[in-house]
């Protein structure tokens, strides 16, 4: 696809973009470049390339899951402004 047949005036409009004449043609000439680089990509032999969904790896990056020692209910009990029944009790903010 050339420059030419590239409606930029039309993308425009679809976008919701205000385009003035001189920018239009810029952004044409522009897009027709990149769809030639496009081209040039599409006749690059990739037969051998494994198909992924990532450019690299992915690995799971979160720590195991394991239980560690945590505050004693009466110390985590201590700072709290309002307790009941052995919880802390806080502002209802949704009715």
């Amino acid at each position: 696809m050339s420059s030419p047949e590239l409606d930029v005036r039309y993308v425009a409009h679809l976008a919701r973009i205000d385009l003035s004449d001189a920018e239009i043609t810029q952004f044409q000439s522009q897009l027709g470049r990149v769809l030639e680089y496009v081209e040039q990509l599409k006749q690059v032999d990739v037969s051998a390339v494994e198909p992924t969904a990532h450019a690299n790896a992915v690995y799971n990056v979160f720590r195991a899951d394991e239980p560690l020692p945590s505050l004693e209910k009466s110390a985590a009990l201590a700072n709290a402004p309002r307790q009941a029944n052995g919880l802390i009790t806080v502002t209802k903010v949704v009715e």
